[in-house]
């Protein structure tokens, strides 16, 4: 879980120092890139129920510590992952429940199949916005629908990010997978043979908030140092530093594959009908008494 570059995500880690090697670690703020090692070493389909750590804000659906599961297939892609994911949550929901339908804070919540796709570009326009590219275009509707980016997140993406959190994830209740990112905020994700700009990649929304993620794996160690170097050069998508190791074991060949993470706390908050996510973790972080 202590790890010497953050990476795998898009987040701020917790840093701790190992004092008899004299060197700062990082607590994990996903396993990613140590699941997919696995995939260069043969192992070909692979999985963890793991605790990750990120030192960002807490709130209805943030803890510091939370719990995923990430899982690898070699010579899959995200299109396996939607098939994946749909079979996991409905099975526990009629292990749960006994059903597809329920109630979720007041809203009836149907899981049954097939479940929506709506691509990235095409979410946007339910937030009035048909050419995201366009900054001026961002930036109007930032100011029409009277928006503030978090903080450190006023560049384009972030803008566009705060938007969809605003205007778009509240209307997605019953499940839709969000599908077809840019490569600029997906920098582990492959991209579509011929385009470039756009990954194969998915988020999965219910109840109005993002329970999983996945893409196809971007396997190319040429491609994914440029995108490394980029991310690290724009400061953006949590690489600070390019992970050198990381590149020199998709040097030895990793398969095709793909990977899925699933949000375990937010799962549980679905399916027990919670509103917080510290009603679903045993001793959430909470401030002290003054």
């Amino acid at each position: 879980m202590m790890h010497p570059i953050p990476s795998g995500a898009e987040a701020r880690p917790f840093i701790t120092h190992h004092n008899t090697l004299d060197m700062d670690l990082y607590m994990r703020i996903a396993p990613e890139l140590y699941l997919k090692r696995l995939l260069v070493g043969g192992f070909e389909k692979v999985y963890e129920i793991n605790r990750s750590f990120r030192n960002e804000g807490i709130s209805t659906l943030h803890n510091p510590e939370f719990t995923m599961l990430e899982l690898y297939s070699a010579y899959g892609d995200f299109s396996e992952m939607m098939e994946i994911t749909e079979a996991i949550i409905t099975g526990v929901s009629m292990e749960i429940n006994g059903s597809l339908s329920f109630e979720y804070r007041g809203k009836n919540l149907d899981l049954s199949l097939p479940w929506k796709k709506i691509t990235w570009v095409e979410s946007f326009r339910m937030a009035g916005i048909e050419d995201w590219r366009s900054l001026s275009e961002v930036k109007k509707k930032m100011d029409e629908y009277g928006i503030e980016p978090d903080a450190g997140s006023d560049d384009h993406f972030g803008m566009l990010d705060a938007i969809f959190k605003k205007r778009v994830q509240p209307q997605l209740v019953d499940p839709v997978f969000i599908y077809e990112y840019p490569r600029e905020v997906s920098p582990l994700a492959k991209s579509y043979p011929g385009r470039a700009d756009m990954t194969e990649r998915f988020e999965l929304f219910i109840g109005g908030m993002e329970v999983a993620n996945a893409y196809s794996e971007l396997n190319d160690p040429l491609e994914q140092h440029r995108r490394f170097k980029e991310s690290v050069e724009n400061g953006g998508s949590g690489h600070k530093v390019v992970d050198e190791d990381y590149v020199e074991a998709l040097e030895y060949g990793m398969p095709p594959a793909g990977g899925l993470g699933i949000g375990i706390d937010r799962l549980v908050m679905i399916m027990t009908d919670s509103p917080s996510i510290r009603e679903v973790i045993f001793f959430p972080l909470l401030r002290f008494k003054k």
